[in-house]
């Protein structure tokens, strides 16, 4: 999420501070020419976004500053899923005083388009054009908005890891050349060289369809791997993109086919007459293809090569030191000319081309301060530091690493950022500073509570916490949230945490059921009720015939979920059938005497402390004669003979 251009010096603002009373400041994402962004925490809301700053020297510009507020509030109206969201925008007071700008965006985890050409793996056709037809989306819905990029190109794409669209630095590049006000008036090229429209290069006002020809350019380059003009320099470039026509994609290619030739060569035309005239037509064309219906293309003819020029592209420095690139239109000699006269026109056209070299050769160094001179310097970030100084020794360029930063993208020990950046050239012997990773960066634990067990990882992992780290608690929590729902967790939520620290979610076993108790003794059913946390009140059924002490019905029904500690209501028989008197003779004198015949003799009941008068002195539907002889308590009804026993 940088801008193009030579790199900037380093705000007064960095990692560990804060902006906005609200976003703290993290690791560094990207630098450019214009603008730094680092990665950071939104501490009111919780979420991680990206903060994106203008370069102090730039913010000290109060009509930069008053145009760039303005462009920003215009970028925070786009709400596109093509288009990296804009949250929230405002200004900083920086070290020397200044207040220094700044934009708040949507953090999108992803690639860009620069990352992956660089890679040098070929991308299929089709994913090439399913990837521009979602930039030329959000290009649509810009250019309806009344905003036009101007910078479309691959750092400015990113791929999200689901294989999304993002669009990046929209109403930047606009508001810069508003800022600059000798822009319409000096015609200075803002933009980046390989992507520019002719009439970008040409220093001309520009429109939508500008846009899209720079869309063309990006198409051209993930058919290709490469964009439609290559050069020495950024002023033979634009020349290009003048006067010379493109080569179509298929001669790089064999294997693509003439109708996407049609697309990418329509987007390239020069004259902005003969290019689509909106991003949605060519979003339809590309569509047209991918569905294997004809396109509407028709390619423009070629600029034939030994057409004499009618203008000179030349770059030359205006009065405020800002190089513009000119066309300065050549007088066409009229139809009664004669011969005698074209010696004179070809030494003009050679004073003009040595006029062209020497005015590029003294304006390059100024207008393209960032080109290389002497030693270039190896792109390191993402390296071990060990790997990024044996790189760096090899071009005998010095190196200081001694500044650490936590990363949230890189390992400990590795390169973070770089100063000066890859690519870049420098004097030899020219020291890098190199910013190391010291680990992952701390943030808010989320609060994944009443989440489901699902939720709850994916909402951690989003946040950066490794899925390997995160763990169920082997026992359930007992609460009568729904089951599998989230009830605690461990570390609590807000608490500061980093991607390797361990996070236990504790899940819900749901609410407790009725268990079945409907024909059990009575005292089973009550230990059975109160094991699944229930309270229990016993009720005499008389009507009932079924065995003395037996079950018979129970409200709330089996089954039925309840919460803790609520009520659960069971009926027992207290039916007993009637039992003939003996007509034995009475025992003999020395018999023991069984007043209430439950087996235990009266001189045993009263040694036992039971009633001889009730077989059944705790109530639980066993004679307290059996509970003896089986070793259970004939005075707790909760201890009873093994369960499914009882009285014949």
């Amino acid at each position: 999420m940088t801008d193009g251009g030579p790199t900037d010096p380093r705000g007064a603002t960095g990692s560990g501070s804060t902006v906005g009373g609200r976003y703290q400041l993290g690791e560094l994402l990207g630098r450019g020419g214009m603008a730094e962004v680092r990665k950071g925490i939104d501490a009111r809301l919780g979420r991680v976004v990206a903060v994106k700053r203008l370069r102090t020297d730039l913010a000290s510009d109060a009509t930069f500053q008053a145009r760039f507020r303005r462009e920003a509030q215009s970028s925070a109206s786009l709400n596109h899923p093509a288009i990296v969201a804009v949250y929230d925008t405002g200004e900083e007071p920086a070290g020397d005083g200044v207040a220094q700008p700044y934009i708040v965006m949507e953090f999108v985890a992803g690639r860009t388009l620069r990352d992956i050409l660089r890679e040098g793996r070929k991308i299929l056709p089709e994913r090439a054009l399913e990837i521009t037809s979602g930039v030329l989306s959000a290009l649509d819905y810009s250019h309806r908005a009344g905003i036009i990029h101007r910078d479309i190109k691959p750092g400015n794409v990113m791929l999200t890891p689901s294989g999304d669209v993002k669009v990046m630095d929209f109403g930047i590049a606009r508001a810069i050349s508003d800022a600059a006000s000798s822009m319409t008036q000096t015609a200075a090229v803002v933009g980046t060289a390989q992507y520019l429209s002719p009439e970008q290069a040409r220093g001309e006002s520009v429109d939508s369809r500008s846009d899209v020809y720079s869309a063309g350019c990006l198409l051209y380059e993930l058919l290709t791997g490469r964009p439609p003009f290559v050069g020495d320099s950024p002023v033979a470039v634009a020349y290009q993109h003048v006067r010379e026509p493109a080569v179509p994609p298929s001669h790089h290619d064999s294997d693509l086919t003439p109708q996407i030739d049609a697309i990418v060569m329509k987007a390239l035309a020069k004259r902005v007459e003969d290019r689509y005239q909106s991003a949605a037509q060519m979003r339809d064309d590309i569509e047209r293809y991918l569905a294997g219906r004809p396109v509407t293309a028709v390619a423009p003819p070629p600029v034939p090569v030994d057409d004499p020029p009618t203008s000179v592209t030349a770059v030359v420095p205006t009065g405020n030191g800002v190089s513009e690139t000119m066309v300065r239109q050549r007088p066409v000699p009229s139809d009664d000319d004669d011969g005698n006269r074209k010696p004179w026109l070809w030494l003009v056209l050679g004073l003009l081309v040595l006029a062209l070299l020497a005015a590029a050769y003294i304006v390059w160094p100024q207008l393209f301060p960032d080109e290389p001179t002497d030693v270039q310097v190896p792109p390191v970030t993402g390296l071990e530091r060990e790997a990024a100084r044996d790189l760096l020794a090899e071009e005998g360029l010095g190196i200081e690493d001694r500044q650490r930063q936590c990363s949230d993208q890189y390992d400990a020990g590795y390169v973070v950022e770089q100063d000066p950046e890859g690519e870049t050239y420098v004097e030899p012997g020219s020291e890098v500073a190199l910013v190391l990773s010291s680990g992952p960066c701390d943030f808010a634990m989320p609060d994944v509570r009443g989440d489901v067990e699902r939720v709850a990882i994916e909402t951690l992992t989003n946040a950066g916490i490794r899925r390997k780290n995160i763990s169920i608690a082997p026992e359930r929590c007992d609460t009568d949230d729904p089951d599998g729902t989230v009830v605690s967790q461990t570390p609590e939520p807000d608490v500061s945490v980093g991607r390797d620290d361990s996070v236990t979610l504790c899940v819900s076993d749901g609410p407790e059921v009725v268990p079945p108790v409907i024909g059990l003794r009575q005292g089973e059913a009550e230990r059975l009720i109160i094991e699944a946390g229930f309270q229990v009140d016993v009720r005499e059924d008389s009507d009932s015939e079924r065995p003395r002490g037996e079950v018979t019905d129970v409200i709330p029904g089996e089954g039925e979920e309840l919460d803790q500690n609520e009520t659960v209501t069971i009926f027992v028989s207290v039916f007993e059938e009637e039992e003939e008197e003996p007509t034995t003779s009475a025992p003999p004198p020395d018999t023991e005497t069984d007043t209430d015949r439950d087996g235990l003799s009266d001189e045993e009941e009263a040694s036992a402390g039971t009633d001889p008068n009730n077989p059944d002195t705790d109530g639980d539907g066993f004679r307290d004669g059996r509970e003896v002889e089986e070793g259970s308590d004939p005075l707790d009804p909760l201890s009873v003979p093994v369960p499914g026993g009882g009285d014949d």
